[in-house]
């Protein structure tokens, strides 16, 4: 069974920064697209950012307008681990962050519990 573990999140103020973690279990990590999606208070889901595996597209990254610049996807293999490295935050970046994990880009097959990132002002 696949199991996504998020850590990281926490309360940091405005131009601050934090970096999440996301373990996976259960499956052969390497050869899967990792995400991170986020939920801000009354707001739908949204992708944040995601980094691909395939060959060719190995580690290629993608990121949402919103993050671009501040944001940073990556992947540690031989852990299991992906990271989303935030900087220059801010309060719209409060949400529920989520990781996620599929064969394709566009399916993610399996989600973590999230992780809560709180930015004040």
């Amino acid at each position: 069974q696949v199991q996504l573990a998020e850590s990281g999140g926490g309360l940091v103020q405005a131009g601050g920064s934090l970096r999440l973690s996301c373990v996976a279990s259960g499956r052969t990590f390497s050869t899967y697209t990792m995400a991170w999606f986020r939920r801000a208070p009354g707001k739908e889901r949204e992708f944040v950012a995601r980094i691909s595996w395939g060959a060719g597209i190995a580690g290629m990254t993608y990121y949402a307008n919103s993050v671009k610049g501040r944001f940073t996807i990556s992947r540690d293999n031989a852990k299991n681990t992906a990271y989303l490295q935030m900087n220059s935050l801010v309060p719209d970046d409060t949400a529920v962050y989520y990781c996620a994990m599929g064969p394709l880009s566009t399916q993610m097959d399996y989600w973590g519990k999230g992780t809560l990132v709180t930015v004040s002002s």
